[in-house]
């Protein structure tokens, strides 16, 4: 026989807002041990890659850009950005088919399993400003609190991008599943769009503008300007930047919201 609840009992009221805190916090440490459980390195294999691909990208192409003083602090900050947004979109890309089993064993709002999916990449990408900072201050350019500062407000543009990027790859990759390959191939073109292992300005200044439609392009040079050379670019610079990640979010959220009411249907 059922017991009837206490009437004299106080009643516990659960905001909303905690209770999806509470489910963020879980999937990402979830997602965090699972992603190294049974390693031994752990963590540190997430900054195995890109330190690798520095040391390698050094010895080729230090040759080459031998009377740029900086090259190797351009280079580490470059890889470091590129290798954040690299691993988060395709992380965010197969997010919801990864974690389809949530949609329908349990009531969790869609967009939370797609914006926790690319934590691992950001907590490395926190990781690596230490790393940053102590390659500056070794190499004798120390970076100003107001640089850190725009920095950290160029990580959280790129940050913007990249959600708006998975959240409507997403919800198109299960109904599309060539995304992830065509994704792969846009990345690998994208390395050598993006000015990560050469120096802007070896091409002609008519096609930069072209490569700051690739939306990394605009967030390394402006984190290396500030960081490595001290400079704050533009106004315009900075105007073009906060409206493609803008566009990009808003983009992002437009199409989830209009495709991910059946994402159910299709995991």
């Amino acid at each position: 026989m059922a017991l009837a609840a206490n009437p004299l009992a106080p009643r516990v009221d659960v905001h909303p807002g905690g209770i999806r805190a509470g489910l963020v916090w879980t999937l990402v440490r979830t997602d965090f041990k699972a992603r190294y459980h049974g390693t031994i390195g752990g963590f540190l294999w997430a900054l195995l890659k890109p330190m690798s691909m520095f040391v390698v990208l050094m010895g080729v192409f230090s040759f080459l850009f031998a009377g740029n003083p900086t090259y190797k602090l351009n280079l580490i900050v470059g890889l470091f950005l590129w290798d954040f947004f690299a691993e988060a979109t395709k992380s965010g890309l197969t997010s919801l088919d990864a974690r389809g089993y949530l949609l329908t064993k349990a009531r969790v709002p869609s967009w939370i399993l797609v914006v926790t999916s690319i934590a691992n990449a950001a907590i490395t990408l926190a990781v690596f400003w230490a790393v940053i900072v102590v390659f500056l201050v070794a190499a004798g350019h120390p970076p100003t609190v107001a640089a850190l500062g725009a920095f950290a407000v160029y990580c959280a543009a790129l940050m913007a991008i990249v959600i708006g990027f998975s959240l409507a790859s997403s919800a198109l990759f299960l109904r599309y599943r060539d995304l992830n390959q065509v994704w792969e191939v846009v990345l690998q073109a994208g390395f050598f769009v993006a000015p990560v292992i050469y120096p802007l300005e070896i091409l002609p200044e008519r096609f930069h503008f072209y490569l700051y439609i690739w939306p990394p392009t605009p967030v390394i040079e402006f984190s290396r300007a500030v960081l490595v050379r001290g400079v704050l670019p533009t106004p315009t610079g900075h105007a073009y930047l906060a409206m493609d990640a803008i566009i990009c979010l808003l983009a992002g959220i437009l199409i989830f919201r209009q495709l991910s009411p059946r994402a159910p249907e299709y995991v």
